[in-house]
């Protein structure tokens, strides 16, 4: 019976063309050669800035960026590819860093900022030459942006900002911040968005947060002391930052979720050729029922966490403000689905999964973010509370 029918492989689903799988084998090539030294980045707490050069040179930043400002201006399929491929690299703090620089603190400058504002940020960040990150959280609130203390105070044609920063991935060596701030009333109706150079008087950096997972991607906490910014540089209309937000929150979810299935994938298929070669009382360890059903098990809830992700990736390429329901349902399913997924595959190794030498010990420190970055599961379940009319 096994081998009768070959495995379908996510490179192989209809859905994706040759073009997406030249794509796919440029993105894999990439991925594997940074492999190697996952363990040692992250022992390192960061990895090499050539790194976001390299990804640039290869396209990685602009995959849905207009060609007028260095990007592909291709679509959610391909950076579906991308992220899936990414995962090869066995270090989810590089791929989070890469993917806040495409996918979370670039999308709304190339959607709304002024064309000023892309020839100076966008256009390098597209390159890899520029860091980008994205400042939202707040040590007073991380999911509830409503709540952001950051003040911008108008100033002729500046705006003078004062507050704080927390959790800020790439945050220690960003050369500008896609950054939420209080220019009105108390709650989401008084938030804007605005692009702040790091060079800036009065900014630094208090610290470089110490994780227990993702630990090559630099997280920091950042300060901002009279920061005098342009007006220029404001993303959208003042005071509709919120708006912005949310519809980018929606990307960053998805692209989560397309690499926690990826990841997840992955993991199972290493555990299993690791099953059949680690022997145990004489046998190999795929031979006991009760691991042959867990990884059919796993293997059908990741397919399913695969469809609804593919659904939500649909949606968004066709209408981006219409996919919330199938975006927040992927994210809750996978990040939740990953938890128990990955401590079985951990399981397997035994005493080996517990060390940092196997990426199976690196993926289960680093999965446990999937329920808490870009929004906790419990918020998960209160967007579709409210989606559905609870």
């Amino acid at each position: 019976m096994a081998g009768d029918s070959p495995r379908i492989t996510m490179q192989d689903d209809e859905i994706f063309t040759e073009e997406h799988r030249a794509f796919r084998a440029t993105v894999r090539k990439f991925a594997e050669s940074i492999a190697p030294h996952s363990e040692k980045w992250d022992e390192e707490g960061i990895f090499p800035r050539e790194i976001f050069q390299e990804a640039g040179q290869l396209g990685l930043f602009g995959i849905r960026v207009d060609e007028k400002w260095g990007g592909s201006g291709l679509d959610w399929w391909f950076t579906t590819a991308y992220a899936e491929e990414l995962s090869r690299t066995n270090n989810a703090g590089i791929n989070m860093a890469l993917m806040v620089q495409s996918d979370m603190a670039t999308p709304i400058i190339h959607e709304v900022a002024c064309d000023e504002v892309k020839e100076r940020f966008l256009v390098p960040a597209v390159k890899g030459e520029a860091i980008a990150a994205l400042g939202v959280s707040e040590p007073s609130g991380g999911s509830d942006v409503a709540s952001v203390r950051t003040w911008a105070k108008s100033d002729g044609d500046d705006y003078i900002i004062n507050g704080q920063k927390l959790w800020i991935t790439n945050g220690t060596r960003a050369d500008f911040i896609t950054l939420a701030v209080r220019t009105g009333h108390e709650g989401y109706q008084g938030i804007s968005l605005l692009v702040f150079p790091t060079d800036t008087p009065g900014f630094h950096v208090g610290k470089s947060i110490k994780k227990i997972g993702n630990r090559s991607s630099d997280t920091a906490e950042l300060f901002f002391e009279d920061c005098r910014v342009p007006k220029r540089f404001l993303l959208g209309d003042e005071n509709n930052g919120f708006f912005h937000i949310m519809t980018n929150f929606q990307g960053e979810r998805l692209i989560a979720s397309i690499s926690c299935v990826a990841g997840m994938e992955l993991a199972v298929r290493n555990a299993i050729e690791y099953a059949r070669e680690r022997t145990a009382f004489g046998k190999p360890i795929i031979k006991n029922q009760v691991w042959r059903h867990k990884f059919a098990d796993h293997l059908t809830s990741i397919e399913a966490a695969r469809r609804l992700t593919y659904y939500a990736v649909d949606i968004a390429n066709k209408n981006p403000f219409g996919a919330t329901r199938a975006i927040t349902m992927a994210k809750l399913f996978a990040g939740d689905l990953a938890q128990r997924v990955i401590y079985d595959c951990q399981q397997v190794y035994g005493g080996f999964g517990y060390t940092t030498e196997y990426p199976i010990g690196r993926a289960w420190t680093d999965t446990r973010l999937i329920t808490i970055g870009g929004g906790t599961s419990e918020v998960m379940k209160e967007i579709l509370g409210r989606v559905e009319g609870l």
